[in-house]
């Protein structure tokens, strides 16, 4: 480990991911930066989808990551590094069946225990830096409305320190960064498709217009897609907006 990264610690902003982004813009900020908060007031998911969080009780934070030669036809190495660190954690602390429900979800079972939002900032076909928000649901018990959600203290009933859990993730993720610039998609892909959610078994998925249909989840492509086999052996590549995943 070398020194410890920056970290800037808020009672409360609408979004880590944000705030970083306009510290970016006002000052250099030195690679590795932190920012956690103990409430965030407008977290967001993948494609606009709004996370619930109680103040104090979950881990939200954002770190910024700059790149010399990080070429944008492997900017997926990003998803599979932070997935990677998050699962190794967990693993760690003895929550069971950790998995990753592609492209940005860590699940415990089948319960949804954390988001990763990825923003990159693109220069050519250079990714020149990335914002990584992470919210891991740890202390909070309940969640209203949300069937599938749960956290490190509903699963294990344990209570966690979350500044000790910080620490754990950002050793973590300083771990898997190593490196990442000189590895491609495929190097890294098997140790990802390991802990993929449902990987193999029958299906159901949405379309971008809302059809239902079955499939199975086999591999990840190396630009990041999701590789499923329909009927009658066909195999096809999907992005983010154009499936969803219905457990």
């Amino acid at each position: 480990m070398g020194e410890l990264p920056q970290i800037i610690k808020l009672d409360a902003t609408d979004s880590t991911n944000l705030y970083l982004k306009d510290l970016l813009r006002s000052k250099n900020v030195v690679d590795s930066t932190v920012v956690v908060t103990k409430n965030q007031l407008k977290g967001r998911g993948q494609m606009g989808s709004s996370w619930q969080s109680e103040s104090g009780k979950n881990l939200t934070f954002s770190i910024l990551k700059k790149f010399d030669a990080l070429h944008a036809i492997h900017q997926f190495n990003l998803n599979i590094c932070v997935s990677l660190a998050i699962c190794d954690v967990l693993t760690e602390l003895s929550i069971p069946n950790v998995s990753v429900k592609w492209p940005n979800d860590i699940m415990s079972g089948s319960l949804k225990i954390c988001g990763i939002l990825i923003e990159n900032t693109m220069k050519g076909q250079w990714v020149q830096h990335s914002i990584i928000g992470i919210g891991l649901n740890v202390n909070q018990i309940s969640f209203e409305n949300l069937d599938k959600a749960g956290s490190l203290s509903s699963i294990s009933g344990q209570y966690f320190d979350l500044d000790e859990l910080l620490r754990l993730i950002l050793e973590r993720l300083a771990h898997y960064f190593q490196g990442i610039e000189e590895k491609t998609v495929t190097q890294l892909l098997p140790s990802y498709e390991r802990f993929l959610f449902r990987k193999d078994k029958p299906s159901t998925f949405t379309d971008a217009h809302g059809e239902l249909f079955m499939g199975f989840i086999r591999k990840i492509s190396s630009s990041g897609k999701l590789v499923l086999e329909l009927e009658d052996h066909v195999f096809k590549e999907f992005d983010l907006k154009e499936v969803s995943l219905l457990y």
